[in-house]
């Protein structure tokens, strides 16, 4: 495993074992679901969204260590962004782990889950709290 795998694999760990901005926003004025039959993984997300930025972000649930990574991950790099801004990192995270697409320098850490898109059972459990955010800034 190269040193580059092994910081992916610690980032993710990281985010699964001390998630960021797990718990309920009282103050959400936006959320979304989403559900994975396939392994059972359910995330809700919330939002508080003024005057077109998201401010505070945050998500509840349960998953494997990916899909709570991931939410974990997406929470931290869409607070202050502006609602495009939110949507256009959804975008590129998609292509990345979805399609295959070279990581774009800037979604950050959110690079660790690229070898997603090598391991397609894991692609829905990578973007099942980006469905959900994408839903809840519609």
């Amino acid at each position: 495993m190269s040193v580059l795998d092994e910081l992916y694999k610690e980032i993710i760990l990281k985010h699964y074992q001390n998630p960021k901005n797990y718990g309920v926003l009282l103050e959400a004025n936006r959320t979304a679901g989403g559900h994975n039959p396939s392994c059972g993984d359910q995330v809700e997300v919330m939002l508080k969204v003024e005057e077109g930025r998201i401010q505070e972000a945050r998500f509840q649930g349960q998953g494997c260590a990916i899909s709570t990574a991931s939410a974990s991950l997406m929470t931290e790099a869409v607070k202050g962004k502006t609602v495009e801004e939110a949507r256009e990192l959804a975008r590129k995270f998609k292509a990345m782990v979805v399609d295959g697409a070279p990581p774009d320098p800037s979604l950050g850490d959110l690079v660790a889950l690229s070898g997603v898109a090598k391991l397609p059972a894991r692609v829905k459990c990578a973007t099942l709290a980006w469905n959900a955010l994408e839903e809840a800034l519609k």
